[in-house]
């Protein structure tokens, strides 16, 4: 209900533009209403409950900004509601975060309310509480300490054989105390020193263990630190090409330290929350006195509102997570740095609107905070390349060699064509000769495997044995074939079919529907890879010496990260999984990485497939040589000849980007022109073309310089029962983009939802 008997607005109220958590576009801002004097005190940025529609239905929005009594607000006072009260979680963003939002809205044409809606954790809403843990390590010295008893004494022995630092309770149950009394007092007399971490960051330094002591820096790590540092205060962009191994993470730390030391707060980027353990772990173990903030998609709602609240606060020095933590809601003006590392990843790129980069998003933040930005990858994606080398607006710090320690693997590719030829044996064979017996000399060794195949399920192309008969087994809803999956949590085994797409299941037919013969599977998948496994090494026991790692067997981050750490401990000998294992991972004791085949995403109709296969392989590959002994990669291919292999297995980045930068520039693709897509929907197949047509020609009538591809047939032509056409815009410069999409919005062409997608700077191509 209203605040007002009446809906008529007095002159004396101060009128503000508010943003509602709708896919309503009908100005670049929001709508405009009056706040009633009880809450004349909100600011910029306060989340409130407005009246929308005929209805007047309460939702929920954002003042975006205060109107000057100078200026008009485009539609009569007496046509202008109240707003109705302030939202209950009191929450109110920082003036950067606002202007940050606005430019996420206006580049990535989404209406600010929805861009609004997406910053703040639901979690966040409910108001959940905060914990604090309290963290003991022994003290660096006991001289001059008072004599302590010997059940006091006997506390301290056992903490010396645990791992490091270690929550006060687990550390009582240790020592076999029923109270946290006794350390306590340890505390208080100097024999322990106690940090305050909150319950998130608890969790990662525990998990982390004895962190090692910070090593000297390289010099070449020590000129990429010394370049960075002198660019704090201002803006600047800074890309840290080292390859896989050679201590882009020191790099990360020693700068994060600074800016610290500065009273400064940073974000550091990861695109995957699967990297956020041994991140986190070794940050907060190495800045013992800052505190820590973790935000991504796999906290519980209350750990998520615990970290957000404390970076609203201002209790919080760094944060770490994924894409989204780019939305910190840290204090204005204390932003001093934000970090993207493997920023050639794809999971930077958000697939639901707004449809924004990480990558570029922690650019523009950092542009907006008036701070430098990092990125660090052994694969830089070619826009970064080209930004640091063609077009100089970012500095390039090139690290050549390993850290001290470290092995640079030995790579070799496979003509897994040829190998096959020779197999005498007719069952499925995924793992090469070559492959299998570095298996064996590594397991002899006492060393650990991975093994990297990026295709879930046990197979991918399902059709009748009957090479006459012409079925093939798709989905009825998507144009894609469905994928067989084995399933052996029961009794007996069960085989079944999921789209990958649409995520539809049935069991798998015995017999062919058209002609009634056997129905026969054929391709690969992890869950076959784990079969053969187990059939060529028989000491290797799926669940406990043999973990597979995919989207099938690791539903929550909790499950990834119980899998790393027992792969740490040595419990896990071999690990194979899809691309969640090429990244990131640090484990001294992999000798070998093997790729059972590395051609998986080179026949996608995507102009980035080299691209992807490149960074790939070369990541994986870097996963070995990380101890004292020599590590090895095996890359099976079909196709060992293809450029983005061949150089994948000689570590040179350089050569391949400029083979495949010369290519896109041959064709006008990005990075030398920006593009984004927009994608129609729609059940019925004439009425996506017609609809799509509509929508192009519109869009040419005031392109201007832009060129307007299409509509033409996505490569996946329908989806969850909806036909699908794509536009491509085309441009020299991502101003012109924005400007035609800033048209196209004004004019009332794009409205969001289940039959339009807007992706500026578009990474996917299906």
């Amino acid at each position: 209900m209203s605040l007002f008997a009446s809906n008529t607005v007095t002159e004396d109220l101060q009128l503000v533009v508010v943003a509602v958590e709708r896919a309503v576009d009908r100005s670049p801002d929001g709508l405009t209403y009056a706040l009633p004097t009880s809450l004349a005190h909100l600011p910029d940025g306060a989340r409130v409950e407005v009246p929308l529609g005929r209805g007047e239905t309460p939702t929920a929005g954002w003042i975006v900004r205060h109107l000057p009594a100078t200026e008009d607000p485009g539609i009569p006072r007496d046509k202008i509601k109240p707003i109705l009260a302030q939202d209950p979680s009191g929450v109110v963003l920082p003036s950067e975060l606002m202007q940050f939002a606005r430019w996420i809205s206006a580049y990535y044409a989404c209406p600010i309310g929805m861009t609004l809606a997406s910053i703040l954790p639901a979690a966040v809403r409910k108001a959940i509480g905060r914990v604090e843990r309290t963290l003991v390590d022994l003290a660096p010295s006991l001289e001059g300490l008072a004599k302590i008893t010997k059940k006091q004494q006997h506390a301290l022995d056992v903490l010396a054989t645990l791992p490091r630092p270690i929550e006060l309770p687990d550390l009582a149950e240790a020592a076999g105390y029923s109270t946290n009394e006794p350390l306590k007092r340890l505390i208080a007399s100097g024999h322990l020193v106690a940090t305050k971490k909150t319950a998130v960051e608890a969790g990662f330094i525990a998990r982390a263990g004895n962190v090692a002591p910070a090593p000297t820096p390289t010099a070449e790590q020590q000129a990429a630190i010394t370049a960075i540092s002198r660019d704090f205060g201002q803006f600047a962009q800074h890309l840290v090409f080292g390859v896989t191994g050679s201590g882009k993470t020191e790099i990360y730390i020693r700068l994060l330290e600074e800016c610290v030391r500065r009273g400064k707060r940073a974000i550091l980027l990861v695109p995957e929350i699967s990297l956020t353990p041994q991140t986190v772990g070794r940050i907060a173990a190495r800045l013992t006195s800052a505190k820590v903030a973790v935000l991504h998609s796999g906290l519980t709602d209350a750990q998520r509102n615990q970290q957000w609240t404390l970076l609203c606060e201002g209790g919080a020095d760094v944060v770490v997570g994924a894409r989204s933590a780019i939305f910190a809601p840290i204090p204005d003006g204390s932003l001093g740095l934000v970090v993207v590392d493997e920023e050639h990843e794809p999971g930077y790129k958000q697939d639901s609107a707004p449809r924004y980069h990480g990558r570029d998003a922690a650019i523009r933040r950092a542009q907006l905070a008036k701070c430098p930005v990092v990125l660090g990858s052994a694969t830089p994606s070619l826009e970064s390349w080209m930004n640091a080398v063609e077009r100089r607006i970012s500095t390039l710090h090139r690290l050549t060699k390993r850290a001290p320690g470290l092995n640079t693997p030995k790579v070799a590719v496979v003509d897994f064509g040829a190998e096959r030829r020779e197999i005498r044996d007719r069952r499925v064979n995924l793992i090469g000769p070559t492959l299998r017996e570095a298996m064996q000399k590594a397991f002899a060794d006492d060393g650990q495997v991975l093994l990297l195949l990026n295709r879930r399920g046990y197979a991918n192309y399902i059709a009748c044995s009957d090479q006459r008969c012409q079925w093939k087994f798709t989905c009825t809803d998507c144009d894609a074939g469905m994928v067989c999956h084995v399933d052996e949590s029961g009794a007996a085994r069960r085989s079944y079919v999921r789209c990958h797409h649409c995520l539809s299941e049935q069991l798998l037919p015995k017999n062919c529907p058209d002609c009634g013969k056997p129905v026969t599977v054929f391709g690969l998948g992890t869950q076959r890879v784990e079969e053969e496994l187990t059939r060529l090494f028989p000491s290797l026991i799926e669940g406990d010496t043999l973990l597979r790692i995919d989207g099938d067997t690791m539903q929550t981050a909790q499950h990834f990260h119980d899998a790393l750490e027992r792969f740490g401990k040595g419990e896990i000998r071999c690990l194979m999984g899809t691309q969640m294992i090429a990244k990131g991972l640090d484990f001294p004791n992999v000798r070998l990485v093997g790729v059972v085949s590395a051609d998986t995403a080179l026949a996608l109709p995507d102009f980035r497939a080299g691209e992807r296969t490149f960074q790939l392989v070369s990541q994986v590959s870097g996963r070995a040589g990380r101890g004292e002994k020599a590590g090895r990669a095996i890359i099976q291919s079909f196709e060992p000849e293809t450029p983005a292999i061949r150089l994948a297995a000689l570590h040179d980045f350089e050569q391949f980007a400029t083979l495949e930068l010369a290519d896109r520039k041959s064709f006008g693709l990005p990075p030398y022109r920006r593009l984004a897509r927009l994608i129609v929907r729609h059940p019925g197949e004439t009425a996506c073309a017609e609809r799509s047509a509509e929508l192009a020609a519109a869009i040419r009538s005031f392109s201007g310089g832009v060129e307007v591809r299409g509509p033409s047939v996505c490569p996946i032509a329908r989806i969850a029962g909806k036909y699908r056409r794509q536009i491509e815009l085309l441009a020299e410069s991502p101003a012109e983009i924005s400007r035609v999409l800033a048209e196209a919005r004004t004019r009332g062409l794009l409205k969001l939802g289940e039959e339009l997608a807007v992706d500026v700077d578009a990474i996917a191509a299906l």
